[in-house]
């Protein structure tokens, strides 16, 4: 084989594999440069143009068409409280109290970022489904089956994330994200 063709091809190799890890990463890490508040993570000025690169191209990737930070926050969970992988072979209990925002919403998405099709078309929870004596202190199960009165359904075993959005956040929520108090993640069982 010709060297300019060994050479060629050890490019198109070389950047292919340097795309694809490049791609993986991003797709792991939605909030690239991550704010931690126990199991979420979110990132500073996403939606805007002062966004880092790694942020922007996070969103880019997930196809969020994120709104400025003024607008709404994203909180990304891929771990429940105790720091294990969320995966559907497992039944959760998600709880919290008031979420200092206008709304908020709880949203389960694939690994990729994409809702997971079910027949309940159960992929989401938001403050307006909240009795106002609930409002306050709430729940939600995301299990294969409805166990209580908030369900987000998850269909069958494969790995998945949470993504909690707070719409028109306070000026509190916004500069204490880090520090707040975010909904518990909690494993109950597991099948095979």
């Amino acid at each position: 084989m010709h060297a300019g063709v060994r050479y060629g091809l050890m490019l198109a190799a070389g950047l292919a594999l340097g795309a694809g890890t490049a791609v993986l990463q991003l797709r792991q890490s939605f909030a690239a440069d991550g704010i931690t508040a126990g199991p979420w993570r979110t990132g500073e000025k996403i939606g805007t143009a002062d966004a880092s690169v790694a942020t922007r191209a996070s969103v880019a990737l997930r196809g969020l068409l994120a709104l400025p930070e003024r607008e709404a926050i994203y909180f990304n969970a891929a771990e429940d409280s105790a720091g294990r992988k969320l995966t559907g072979a497992c039944r959760y209990t998600v709880s919290g109290g008031a979420i200092d925002a206008r709304w908020w919403s709880l949203t389960l998405y694939d690994a990729k970022g994409y809702l997971i099709p079910n027949a309940a078309r159960a992929h989401s929870l938001g403050s307006a489904a909240l009795t106002p004596a609930e409002a306050g202190r709430w729940q939600v199960d995301i299990a294969r089956q409805r166990t209580g009165p908030h369900w987000i359904a998850m269909p069958d075993a494969q790995p998945f994330e949470l993504t909690l959005r707070a719409y028109h956040p306070s000026p509190q929520l916004l500069r204490q994200r880090g520090s707040v108090d975010l909904p518990r993640i909690e494993r109950r069982e597991c099948t095979s």
